[in-house]
């Protein structure tokens, strides 16, 4: 059981982590490109493209700590410092997606689809850099955990 469930565990995280840090950390440029020219569908559309990618896969990717919490269990190591640590990390990269990077995403999209003569001020640049560090953190994050994940203290493996 515990081979079956690490093997979800990693699918998962492979399958849902990996494109949303790949389309979140494309997120802000292509909406800087999109907020500097906002008649351009092509780009307005790529935004909403990334912004529904994201949202998606948050929601598949919450089935990775589901996973790693059975495979943790099934292994007797819920109380191992270094998955105290992933899962702390993987809180705060929980975080950072929901409370900082998606709602961020979402205004921007807004901005761009709101009729011309109802939009407020677009966001201006600096929007969009704050939006690229919290990505960047993200990903350090899910960075962090993945190496815990792979070179954990007291692995077995000899590495």
């Amino acid at each position: 059981m515990t081979k079956f469930l690490l093997i979800l565990h990693v699918l998962v995280a492979i399958v849902a982590i990996g494109p949303v840090t790949v389309a979140a950390s494309r997120f802000p440029a292509e909406a800087r490109r999109a907020l500097a020219d906002p008649g351009d569908p092509g780009a307005v559309s790529s935004v909403r493209q990334l912004h529904r990618i994201c949202v998606t896969y948050a929601f598949v990717g919450a089935a990775v700590p589901v996973f790693g919490f059975g495979t943790a269990s099934s292994m007797g190591a819920l109380g191992s410092a270094w998955l105290i640590a992933s899962i702390v990390l993987t809180a705060l990269a929980a975080v950072a997606l929901g409370g900082l990077i998606l709602p961020r995403q979402a205004a921007i999209v807004t901005a761009l689809y709101a009729p011309p003569a109802e939009r407020d001020p677009l966001p201006g640049r600096e929007a969009t850099v704050r939006l690229a560090m919290f990505t960047g953190i993200f990903n350090i994050l899910w960075a962090v955990v993945t190496i815990l994940m792979i070179v954990r203290p007291g692995s077995t493996t000899g590495a």
